[in-house]
C-alpha cells in the first residue's frame, strides 16, 4: 500500500515495495562505501545523496548505502538484546530519510521490533517522546551537515548513547559489513518484513505523531518549570528554513502562552538556505524580525534552527536603537546560562554547577562565579555534556543548565538534547519577572537596575569575550595527517619552541597551561600521557596573565561529525586584533605541525 503525508505531500513509501529487491552490490564496494562513514557518538553520518554532492537535495541513495543502512537497523536492534523491544523510529526533513527510514523500519520488523514510526519529527520533540516506555529511539538525521547527507543517532530515555555504546555498535557494524554475503543478508532480512505489519506502522503514524506532540507540549513546560498558566507577552519569530520543527508544536505553543508569532520557510523540506544556523545564515531571520518589529513593537525575538530543530539561534531587537542583530552561539549559550543561574540564585538554590564541552567561551565561568556556581567542562559531544552533568549530580551538585556554548543552544535538565523552545522560554521567563531580571544584571553588573526587562540590557550585562564563531571559515582546517596523537605531539612541541618569540607580554600574558579533554574527563597537563591513545579529546592551550588569571586560550580537536580539525580562540574583552593574531598563529602550529609528519 501506498502512503503519502497529508500534511507535507511527502510520498512515504509503498509497504508493498522492497526498496532492496532490486540492489545489485559487491561486498567489496559496501565496505568500501562503509570507510567513507564518520561513526561517532554524536551520530553516524555520511553523504547519502546518490551523487555523492554534499549540497544535493535528491532523494535517491546508492545500493551499496541501501545495504549498509540495514546493516545499521540489523546491529542497532541486535544490540538491545531483548525480544520484541518497543523502538521509537523518526526523521529529519532531509529528502533521503524516507528511503533510510523505510529501510530501517522494513528490517526492524523483520527482527521482531514493535515500531511507532512519527514520520518527520524535530530532534528534540523525538528525544522527549522516548521516555513514554520506549526500549530505545533511531532517528535518522545529520543535524546541522548540508542537505545530501544523513545519518543516524540512537538512544534511549531521551538521550543519545554513550560512547562506549556507540563504539560496540559501530565495531558490530564493521563486522556485519564484513561479511562476503552482506548484500544477500541484508536483502533476505528487508523481504523478511511483513506487509501487515508495515501498514499497520504507517497507518497509525499520524495518531502516533499526535501522541507525541501533546508528550513534548508538556514536556517544553516541566523542562521550563513553569505551570500551565504561564503566559508571556512579547512577539517571536521563527524562520524555520524548512526544518523539522515546521512539523512541531512551535506556534501553536507559543500562541498558546501568549506570545504573537510569525513564522515563515515553515514547510517542512523546503531548505531555502545554508542549514548551519550560524552568520549570514541568520540573516533571513533577522530582516524579517525587523519587518515584524517595524510593524508591531511587541516583536523582540526570532530563532532560526537546524534541520532537526536541536539547534537553535537568535536574532534580538537591540530596542533603543530598533535594530534587528544577529547572536552569535556563544553569546546564545551565555544568555540562557545566565537567566538560568539567576533564576536559581534567586531562589537560594545551593551546589550550583555548569556543565560545557571545552571550547565553551571562558565567559561562562565568569558568569558562574557571579551566581556562586562552578563550571565542568567535557569533551566536545552531546552524549559527553550530558554523561558530566549526571555524574556531577551525583556528587551532589545542581546542574539545571548544560549544553555546548561553542555550538549554540542549550540543555535544560530534565532534557538531555538542545531545544530552541527551551532557550526560548528561559528568555520568556525574563520577561515575566521583573524581580528576577533585575537581580540577574545586578549581579552581573554589580550595579543598581530599575530598568523594565529587556534583552538588550541583559546581553550589555554579559562579560565580554572575543571568540571564533564555531562555523567560521578560520574555525576549521583540513589535515593530510590524520593520526592524531602524532599531530598533536608535534603541535605541543612547536607551541613550546615558538611561545617565547610570540611575546604576548604587551598584551598582560606572560605564561600558559595546557588542558585536555577526553570524554566527562578534563586534565591539566601537555603531552600523550594525559590523552587516550586515540587522542580524538580536545587540546586547549590557556595563555595566563601575572596573576594567573585567564587571559585567553586556544583549542582544537578532530571533529566527530566532519573530515576536519576544529579550531577555536577565545579571548577576554573585546580584543579582535589580539583574537586574529591567535587564530593566525593557532592555524600556522597545525599547518607545521601537519608538514612536520610527511
Amino acid at each position: 500500500m501506498k502512503y503519502i503525508d497529508s500534511k507535507t505531500g511527502y510520498f512515504i513509501c509503498d509497504t508493498s515495495a522492497d526498496p532492496l529487491r532490486g540492489v545489485n552490490v559487491s561486498a567489496e564496494e559496501v565496505r568500501s562505501a562503509l570507510s567513507s562513514y564518520i561513526l561517532s557518538a554524536s551520530g553516524w553520518r555520511n553523504v547519502f545523496a546518490s551523487s555523492k554532492n554534499e549540497e544535493d537535495a535528491g532523494e535517491t541513495i546508492s545500493d551499496a548505502d541501501s545495504v549498509i543502512c540495514a546493516a545499521i537497523a540489523k546491529v542497532f536492534y541486535e544490540g538491545l538484546g531483548k525480544k520484541n523491544a518497543k523502538v521509537l523510529l523518526a526523521v529529519d526533513a532531509r529528502p533521503t530519510g524516507r528511503i533510510l527510514s523505510y529501510i530501517t523500519m522494513r528490517v526492524l520488523c523483520a527482527l521482531g521490533a514493535d515500531v511507532t514510526y512519527l514520520f518527520i519529527s524535530a530532534a528534540p520533540e523525538t528525544m522527549a517522546y522516548s521516555h513514554a516506555g520506549f526500549d530505545a529511539f533511531c532517528y535518522i538525521s545529520a543535524s546541522h551537515n548540508p542537505i545530501g547527507h544523513n545519518g543516524f543517532k540512537f538512544g534511549y530515555d531521551g538521550g543519545v548513547y554513550e560512547r562506549s555504546i556507540s563504539d560496540r555498535l559501530a565495531d558490530a557494524l564493521r563486522d556485519c559489513i564484513s561479511h562476503d554475503d552482506v548484500t544477500q543478508e541484508m536483502k533476505k532480512l528487508s523481504a523478511a518484513a511483513d506487509e501487515a505489519v508495515l501498514d499497520r506502522i504507517l497507518s497509525h503514524y499520524t495518531q502516533d505523531k499526535a501522541e507525541a506532540l501533546s508528550y513534548y507540549r508538556d514536556f517544553v513546560l516541566k523542562t521550563a518549570g513553569v505551570t500551565p498558566s504561564f503566559r508571556a507577552d512579547c512577539g517571536i519569530v521563527g524562520e524555520l528554513n524548512g526544518s523539522a520543527r515546521s512539523l512541531s508544536i512551535d506556534e501553536e505553543f507559543l500562541s498558546s502562552i501568549g506570545c504573537r508569532t510569525h513564522y515563515v520557510n515553515n514547510k517542512a523540506g523546503a531548505v531555502v538556505h545554508a542549514i548551519v544556523p550560524e552568520g549570514e545564515n541568520l540573516i533571513p531571520c533577522r530582516d524579517e524580525l525587523k519587518k515584524c518589529y517595524d510593524s508591531d513593537h511587541s516583536f523582540i525575538l526570532g530563532y532560526c534552527p537546524d534541520n532537526d530543530g536541536d539547534r537553535g539561534n537568535f536574532v534580538y531587537i537591540k530596542e533603543s536603537t530598533g535594530e534587528s542583530l544577529i547572536l552569535e552561539a556563544q553569546e546564545v549559550f551565555a544568555l540562557v546560562v545566565a537567566i538560568e543561574l539567576a533564576d536559581l540564585s534567586y531562589r537560594k538554590t545551593q551546589n550550583l554547577a555548569v556543565a560545557v564541552n571545552c571550547p565553551t567561551s571562558e565567559r561562562i565561568d565568569r558568569i558562574a562565579e557571579c551566581f556562586g556556581a562552578r563550571v565542568f567542562r567535557a569533551e566536545v559531544g552531546e552524549a559527553n555534556v550530558v554523561n558530566l552533568a549526571a555524574k556531577l549530580r551525583d556528587e551532589g551538585y545542581v546542574v539545571h543548565i548544560l549544553g555546548e556554548g561553542s555550538n549554540g543552544g542549550n540543555i535544560t535538565d530534565p532534557a538531555k538534547v538542545r531545544d530552541p523552545l527551551n532557550s526560548i522560554m528561559s528568555v520568556l521567563k525574563l520577561f515575566a519577572d521583573e524581580g528576577l531580571y533585575r537581580y540577574a544584571v545586578e549581579k552581573l553588573s554589580g550595579e543598581k537596575c530599575e530598568d523594565k526587562p529587556s534583552i538588550e540590557g541583559l546581553i550589555n550585562a554579559l562579560p565580554v569575550y572575543t571568540t571564533t564563531g564555531a562555523f567560521s571559515k578560520l574555525a576549521k582546517m583540513y589535515v593530510r595527517h590524520t593520526a592524531w596523537a602524532e599531530l598533536k605531539k608535534e603541535y605541543e612541541k612547536l607551541f613550546v619552541l615558538q611561545w617565547q618569540n610570540m611575546h604576548f607580554e604587551e598584551e598582560g600574558i606572560v605564561s600558559y597551561e595546557v588542558h585536555q579533554t577526553e570524554g566527562v574527563n578534563e586534565v591539566t597537563g601537555i603531552g600523550e600521557k594525559f590523552r587516550s591513545p586515540a587522542a580524538k579529546g580536545g587540546l586547549k592551550m590557556i595563555l595566563l596573565d601575572k596573576d594567573g588569571n585567564h587571559a585567553a586560550y586556544m583549542w582544537l580537536r578532530p571533529s566527530g561529525t566532519e573530515s576536519v580539525l576544529r579550531v577555536l580562540v577565545d579571548v577576554k574583552g573585546k580584543k579582535e586584533a589580539l583574537h586574529d593574531r591567535l587564530l593566525s598563529w593557532q592555524r600556522s602550529l597545525i599547518d607545521e605541525a601537519d608538514k612536520a609528519l610527511d
